[in-house]
This record gives C-alpha cells, sequence and structure tokens, in this order.
C-alpha cells in the first residue's frame, strides 16, 4: 500500500546507542594510501566529497542480535512498558551474523520478551526500520497487539576492513574503487522503538503514518554481500532525487513535506551530498535537516531514528512539533512518515 494512515499509534519510547571506537577518514586515507598512489586518486574524498570526517565501529566480536538486544534493553528501561507487554518484535538490522535463524530471535531470548510476543526479521536495506514502525502500528491500529517494538543494530568493521584489503590488492581498478567507494562512508550504531495504543500510555508522540513509493528499475545501482558493497553513486543519487520528487507529491495529502509546518527532518544519512540534494529537491528548510553522518557515516536503517533520538536527547525537540521521517533504501524504494511528538 502506497499509503498508510494511523489514528490510534504512538511511539512510547525511542533510544539510540553509538558505537565505541572512532576511525577517522584520515586514518583510511593513510591505509589506502599505496592504492591512491597507484590508481592516482586524490586522497580526502570521503571528508570533501561525501563529507564524512569519521565514523564508528563496535569492538570485534559483537553480534548483530548483540547490538540489537542492547538497543532494545535501553529502550525497555526507558519505557512505560513492561517487557512482558511486548506482542511484537521485529529486528531490521541489514548487519547479519547467520542466514537463519532470524536475528530477532536471538534478540527475543537476550531482552526474556513472554513467549506470546510474535518475532521476525523485516529486511529492505537502509528503508528497514521505517518499514517495521509501519507493520507495528498497522498490528496496533487493527487490534492485533497493544505494544510493539522495532530494533536495528549496524556495524560496518568488516565490510570496510575487507574492502580496504581488496583495494590494496593486485586486482584493484579506477573502476572497482569507485564502485567500492560508497563502502568506507559506512558507519555502526543502534536504535530501537516501541509504539503503542494510544489509549494505554500516559504520554506518547503520534505515529501518523505516510507516504512509500518503489523505483525497482533500480534494484541493481548498490548491491552488497557480507564483505562487499558495490554502488553506483551518481545513479543511485541521480534515481534518489526522482523518487524524492513522487514522494513530494504523494505527501502533499499530509504534512510531509509542507515546509511550514514541519518542525524537523529526520532524513537517511548518506553524505552531504546526497542530503543537501534531496532537501533542495523537496524545497525543505536545510536548517532543520539535522546531519550525523559527519561523524557517524551512513548507519544504515538504524539513521533515521539515531537523528530523531539525537535530537530528543539534546533538547531540540519539543511537545507538538511535526516531524518528517523521511528514508530511502537500495532497491530502490522510498518512504516519508509523520509524527507529532
Amino acid at each position: 500500500m502506497s499509503e498508510q494512515r494511523f489514528s490510534n499509534v504512538v511511539i512510547s519510547a525511542l533510544e539510540h546507542i553509538d558505537a565505541p571506537v572512532v576511525v577517522t577518514s584520515d586514518e583510511i586515507d593513510a591505509q589506502l594510501e599505496p592504492v591512491f598512489d597507484r590508481l592516482k586518486f586524490r586522497p580526502g574524498l570521503l571528508e570533501s566529497l561525501a563529507g564524512v570526517r569519521e565514523r564508528r565501529f563496535w569492538e570485534p566480536g559483537l553480534t548483530p542480535a548483540d547490538v540489537s538486544a542492547m538497543a532494545g534493553q535501553k529502550v525497555l528501561e526507558n519505557s512505560p512498558v513492561d517487557r512482558e507487554e511486548i506482542g511484537v518484535l521485529i529486528n531490521t538490522s541489514v548487519w547479519r551474523e547467520y542466514v537463519e535463524p532470524a536475528t530477532a530471535s536471538m534478540v527475543h531470548n537476550r531482552l526474556r520478551l513472554n513467549r506470546n510476543a510474535l518475532n521476525f526479521d523485516v529486511v529492505n536495506a537502509c528503508l528497514g526500520f521505517l518499514n517495521g514502525m509501519a507493520i507495528v502500528s498497522t498490528m496496533i491500529e487493527s487490534g492485533q497487539i497493544n505494544h510493539g517494538m522495532v530494533v536495528d543494530g549496524e556495524g560496518s568493521r568488516d565490510v570496510i576492513e575487507r574492502t580496504i584489503d581488496r583495494l590494496l590488492g593486485p586486482d584493484a581498478t579506477p573502476a572497482s574503487a569507485r564502485d567500492q567507494f560508497a563502502t568506507l562512508t559506512l558507519g555502526s550504531g543502534g536504535a530501537a522503538v516501541i509504539l503503542s495504543r494510544a489509549d494505554l500510555v500516559e504520554e506518547g508522540h503520534a505515529f501518523l503514518g505516510g507516504v512509500s513509493r518503489a523505483a525497482t528499475e533500480h534494484s541493481e545501482l548498490c548491491v552488497a554481500s557480507p564483505d562487499q558493497m558495490t554502488t553506483d553513486v551518481r545513479g543511485l543519487l541521480t534515481s534518489s532525487l526522482d523518487i524524492a520528487k513522487e514522494l513530494w507529491l504523494a505527501g502533499q495529502s499530509g504534512e510531509y513535506f509542507n515546509d511550514d509546518a514541519v518542525s524537523l527532518y529526520a532524513v537517511h544519512q548518506v553524505s552531504e551530498v546526497h542530503t543537501r540534494r534531496v532537501g533542495d529537491v523537496l524545497g525543505v528548510d536545510q536548517n532543520k535537516v539535522p546531519r550525523i553522518f559527519p561523524t557517524f557515516g551512513n548507519t544504515g536503517p538504524s539513521s533515521i531514528p539515531m537523528v530523531l533520538s539525537k535530537q530528543v536527547e539534546a533538547g531540540n525537540v519539543k511537545q507538538g512539533d511535526r516531524i518528517s521521517l523521511l528514508g530511502f533504501g537500495s532497491g530502490l524504494n522510498a518512504a516519508a512518515y509523520e509524527v507529532i511528538w
């Protein structure tokens, strides 16, 4: 369905977690100096072009389930909802340890959720967290559950380290280096949200629903395996701008892109070029689009909830603010959702 509207769903808790190990773009440039010299590449593009000064890694040995469970535990500790009341757990991580079982099953176990609670993964590239929120909201609205949780844990250490090793090898070419450039902008992080039936919590923030669009003719512009991601950066940017225009038109039925009404845009963080160009296409005030990619990189599905959670934590969101959650995911899919804080 391209549009979903919810009348009885609120965000009752939202939290994020930051990975502890800071890795600067200067450090990555230093490691890649031999290949830059050989391929005649100019160092510094990660910061000057993408705007990513640094990104973060988890300590070695931490798993996707560990990170998602850490985010889930934090949101439970700061929620009015008891863990026994959670009716569904959805994990949306792109980062995976296994093909099966679902990461959600391990997170469910770590969080000691009720045996009656459904648990499953939703994987849709960087759009997964918003998709998970929509699924939980649909279940609440239809009366299937009263409360649900969405979690996400992303780690970029392995794919970045393997990409550096590959680029330092003898088979690296200018084309393969360009195709893997976006991989080096990836970051690590985690987030979790609890959505609830509005009349069951004293304080909540209305999740009103939103619109989505698919442009799957572009499904091979960004393709990833556990140790390698190749991206047509220019093609992905162009197609993202096209689908953003479609979302803008579809969103006129709500307040998603009414810049006079929106106080904050929590946008999927890819790069400075992507963020600014999307904002320009939608005609939004760039001062309403907080950036975290300069110091956290592209944290995938956890990016949007991390932006919003950090703004709340910093005191930059007040009661009654209208917030637009805007995401893009390889495939290509896009969605925009409304929140009244």
